[in-house]
């Protein structure tokens, strides 16, 4: 793993492509065929692409029950647990109207609705993500979202793995169907014969699933379009060369083009830590994938003072920050920019992948810098609410019209105005 000094706080940004703009013709001729054929398209693409001939779309309740019998007792109590972690924190979150009181009988207002439908998408294919399936359903059920649909690709067999069954059972979600990649995204949007569309698409997918999301916003809205994922760690001379190792590198077998990162202030932790990447690199099963991600997008920057190496970490807004340094929580408190942070040895960054409670579908690419992790907020609307009595209109209405008529719209001026209490009674 590579060593540079730190000499400016922009040299940690990277410039990697979301998506690939050459699946960009594939991915409309996808959404185009899905909104004229339907079901029809979706099986033809599910047969092409994940190889898998269906007989039917949606997962049944057998398939289901034989998920949750079949599999580990203990990883579903694991499961259950997390869980609960995550729909307490989320709870937190939940909202409720706001009153605002206003003279003469009168009120503003803050209303808070569910969306009345949402779909969140599963990865799949080569491997399972049931973490995926409780972070992105577990905020919609809390937000009292009426209708939380789950699409993931299956496997050859036609089936979806059984983690991802029992993660959604587990979650409360039962509306789920055997489609991925950019058709299962056109199927939301815009609705099939079996999948009726929704109303926001959220969940992490490839480069297809990426371009698909970004085509149908508009008519549906969607969480982020998600890059590869990162992890920065800020450490000093306290830290272990060995778990800072490890933890970089449980971001870099995630995909070849995950970012990992290290800004210390130790020259001698720097060097320690190239030598554990390595012998680490070694004994991992994804160690190309890791390798490859590490060479490409991975590097450790020697920064000459703290304050250096924070104003750089700000500068890259990592998606996952850990400080590993004497006073960690101190420097949390100057960390303006990270997606999630993570403070101390005992908290690296798989803990709140699978098991704190707080949401790990975060923003990459530096978007930290002005958007959050996924939440409850992203699955509720909020409108204004206004009352006005009689006697508030009377007293504020030539207010209002010399407002409009300074913006030269006379008929703004002549609605407010026209509300005459000398009418009577219109009945």
């Amino acid at each position: 793993m590579k060593i540079e000094k730190l000499t400016n706080a922009i040299s940690l940004q990277r410039s990697v492509e979301q998506a690939n703009e050459n699946h960009l013709e594939t991915v409309r001729e996808v959404i185009e065929q899905v909104k004229q054929k339907g079901d029809e398209a979706l099986s033809a693409y599910t047969e092409k692409w994940d190889g898998a001939k269906l007989a039917s779309l949606q997962v049944t309740k057998e398939e289901m029950d034989e998920a949750f019998a079949s599999f580990d007792p203990q990883l579903i109590e694991d499961l259950e647990e997390s869980a609960n972690n995550i729909r307490l924190f989320h709870s937190e979150q939940a909202r409720q109207n706001i009153d605002f009181p206003l003279a003469k009988n009168s009120y503003i207002q803050y209303k808070i609705s569910p969306l009345d439908a949402v779909g969140l998408y599963v990865p799949g294919g080569t491997a399972a993500y049931p973490s995926s399936v409780l972070m992105n359903a577990i905020p919609a059920l809390v937000a009292g979202v009426k209708r939380v649909v789950i699409v993931s690709p299956p496997s050859k067999d036609g089936k979806l793995p059984a983690s991802v069954l029992v993660a959604a059972r587990i979650a409360g979600v039962s509306e789920i169907y055997k489609v991925g990649g950019a058709q299962a995204i056109a199927a939301l949007a815009y609705g099939t014969e079996t999948i009726k569309a929704v109303d926001k698409i959220t969940g992490p997918g490839n480069s297809f699933v990426a371009l698909a999301k970004r085509e149908v916003f508009g008519k549906v809205a969607i969480d982020m379009i998600a890059g590869p994922s990162e992890i920065a760690v800020l450490a000093d001379d306290t830290a272990y060369a060995d778990e800072v190792a490890s933890d970089l590198l449980a971001q870099a077998e995630h995909d070849r083009f995950a970012c990992s990162v290290l800004v210390t202030t130790s020259e001698k932790l720097a060097e320690q830590v190239a030598i554990e990447v390595e012998n680490q690199l070694k004994q991992l099963p994804r160690e190309e994938i890791a390798r490859a991600s590490i060479e490409n997008f991975g590097c450790i920057y020697i920064a000459e003072t703290l304050e250096q190496a924070i104003s750089a970490i700000n500068e890259l807004a990592p998606e996952h920050l850990e400080i590993m340094t004497e006073h960690a929580e101190a420097v949390c408190e100057k960390i303006n920019h990270a997606g999630a942070i993570f403070i101390g040895r005992f908290s690296s960054e798989p803990v709140g992948d699978y098991f704190a409670g707080t949401n790990h579908v975060l923003p990459t690419n530096s978007t930290a810098r002005f958007s959050s992790g996924l939440c409850v907020d992203d699955f509720v609307k909020k409108t204004s609410v206004v009352y006005y009595s009689e006697e508030m209109w009377q007293a504020q209405y030539p207010k209002i019209a010399r407002l409009a008529r300074l913006e030269q719209l006379e008929g703004h001026a002549r609605s407010v105005e026209s509300r005459s209490w000398e009418k009577g009674d219109l009945n």
